[in-house]
């Protein structure tokens, strides 16, 4: 089910319950209600988001991606990628204790692993992350006076952009695009 027909569906069960309760709406009034509840200002506006989400031209759908950046120290990787970035690890995988960590860290819908492992990734990495409240972040790592850097905003042709780079040589570019 795309999620514009999960929305119908839901405003359709939305006019049931209330019927069931005394008070008719309209369908158009219920997808406006739906809507609301689901963050959107009105129903053009989450159908417009919907429509981006439920396109696809093959048949499928690629729903995330996990970039693999090389890392060679565990601590240091802990260091910038949770206590100064925020991210949280998911999980943690060792063939045996002596082993390389491969590890997976999630923050606000971005996912990243991050392997010791010398065949998984490339050291000197580059990643684009299309971002929304870039100063917000901006002001929160800010804050954290991380000693080995103190990223910048610059505002560049394509939006307003924030480049961290950890200690394995790896960049990510944290953009909050122009519209």
């Amino acid at each position: 089910m795309t999620n514009t027909e999960q929305a119908k569906a839901m405003a359709r069960q939305l006019r049931a319950a209330l019927a069931c309760e005394g008070t008719e709406v309209s369908h158009s009034r219920a997808m406006e209600l739906v809507s609301k509840a689901m963050g959107y200002a009105d129903w053009n506006t989450a159908a417009a988001a919907f429509g981006r989400e439920d396109r696809t031209t093959d048949g499928f759908r690629f729903k995330t991606c996990s970039p693999i950046l090389r890392i060679f120290d565990e601590a240091k990787a802990r260091e910038f990628y949770c206590d100064f970035l925020g991210f949280g690890v998911v999980f943690e995988h060792r063939f045996a204790p002596d082993m390389p960590l491969y590890m997976g860290i999630e923050r606000s819908g971005l996912s990243l692993h991050l392997s010791e492992h010398h065949s998984d990734a490339s050291p000197g990495s580059n990643i684009f992350v299309t971002t929304a409240n870039i100063r917000e972040f901006h002001r929160e790592l800010t804050e954290k006076q991380y000693s080995y850097g103190r990223p910048g905003l610059e505002q560049l042709p394509w939006g307003l952009q924030l480049q961290v780079h950890d200690p394995f040589g790896n960049r990510i570019r944290f953009c909050e695009q122009d519209d």
